[in-house]
């Protein structure tokens, strides 16, 4: 069988060995690059399952690699984990509004960086496949379509490519059309409590899925000085 393989990308020595350490012990094969331009060449040679994502590194910083990866067509669903000493929100909203699936904070827990490296990769690999008939929400007249059992949205029939945040809100708020959720909720829901995500960067992701769901985007309204909904028809019905 196939090791899952992870790319490494952090410049401290200790903190590598560490990563690796913990990678290896749980089934990755782990590379490591200690630099922005080494990780953009480890990635062309071979193109990992996961990327760890250290932000501050020599030449290239970690924000540049994530938006080259994230541009090139070959590595544009590439999951990506940052993991970073720069906790403060600029720095997290940045990361994510790239593209970013995760971001963890230094000091952190070997043990909760590979449960984030696993949870993308699960969630990666479900949206891979096709399509079932159930576990789905179908909004604004169907032409929106949310399969959370294959984590896959199409919209007017072309599959939309999400983050793993972005679609976790999207599936939160269409599961109760109509009713409002505070950010607070939104970020409780998707993230779980005392994790990063803020406030701020809930508004960043929503007006990320907008655009790529393009006009179905629409069907996300602002309920101004709460937080957001999923729209319902003439009806009450999504």
């Amino acid at each position: 069988m196939t090791q899952t393989s992870v790319l490494i990308v952090e410049d401290e020595p200790e903190i590598a060995d560490l990563i690796r350490f913990h990678a290896e012990r749980d089934g990755f094969d782990a590379r490591v690059a200690r630099s922005g331009s080494e990780a953009l060449e480890a990635v062309k040679q071979r193109v990992p399952d996961v990327v760890s994502l250290d932000i501050m590194l020599p030449d290239l910083d970690g924000l540049e690699v994530c938006r080259r990866l994230k541009r090139d067509p070959e590595t544009a669903t590439l999951p990506i984990v940052i993991v970073s000493a720069k906790g403060e929100e600029a720095e997290v909203v940045a990361g994510l509004e790239l593209g970013a699936d995760d971001y963890v904070t230094k000091p952190f827990s070997p043990r909760v960086l590979m449960a984030r490296l696993k949870a993308v990769l699960r969630r990666r690999e479900d949206g891979d496949t096709e399509p079932a008939s159930d576990g789905r929400v179908l909004l604004n007249g169907a032409s929106l379509d949310i399969d959370s059992e294959r984590h896959i949205v199409r919209s007017k029939g072309e599959k939309i490519d999400l983050t793993i945040t972005e679609f976790r809100l999207l599936h939160f708020l269409a599961l109760r059309p109509g009713f409002v959720r505070t950010r607070d909720q939104i970020v409780s829901a998707i993230r779980g409590e005392g994790t990063v995500l803020s406030s701020r960067a809930i508004d960043v992701h929503v007006a990320s899925l907008r655009r790529k769901l393009g006009d179905s985007g629409e069907v996300i309204e602002t309920v101004r000085g709460v937080g957001y909904r999923v729209a319902t028809g003439p009806d009450g019905d999504a």
